[in-house]
């Protein structure tokens, strides 16, 4: 279910409010093309049969994959009619709480926890979670900032 706000002047009522996303797979081939961009090529995250003996008994996505998700995992999560366009302000905290092993599927739990007034519309602060399915400890929470820039 996700949040839905009449207008941008009315966010302000929808703190607290939370929403759920759907579960998304992340696979190896995700790993990998993550890894070249980044150049990131650890072998916890590349390497199958060494990660097999390892730590964590298979291949892990990197902690920054999976907050790189979160505008996919967050998608329809939160709606305010009459907005132009809604711009990425910040992280205040991030916290990589558990490893992501190769082909678990993740989803993320958001919730609005401030909203305030800025000269081009209203920053919302963000507090999302990205669950694990089937693990009780989360991949990670994340506090971020959205800048709601209302329609001219």
């Amino acid at each position: 279910m996700s949040i839905v706000v009449d207008s941008p002047a009315s966010l302000s009522e929808a703190v607290g409010s939370t929403a759920t996303g759907e579960w998304f797979a992340i696979d190896q081939e995700r790993i990998q093309a993550f890894a070249d961009a980044t150049e990131d090529w650890q072998w916890i995250h590349l390497d199958a049969e060494r990660a097999a003996s390892g730590p964590f008994g298979a291949t892990i996505a990197h902690g920054y994959l999976t907050l790189s998700l979160l505008p996919r995992l967050t998608r329809g999560l939160l709606s305010v009619a009459g907005t132009s366009m809604v711009v990425n302000y910040g992280l205040d905290k991030v916290r990589f709480l558990q490893p992501v092993v190769v082909d678990s599927r993740v989803r993320a739990v958001t919730e609005i926890v401030s909203v305030e007034p800025a000269p081009q519309g209203h920053r919302v602060g963000l507090r999302t979670t990205v669950e694990i399915e089937g693990a009780e400890r989360p991949a990670l929470v994340a506090e971020t900032i959205g800048l709601f820039v209302p329609a001219a």
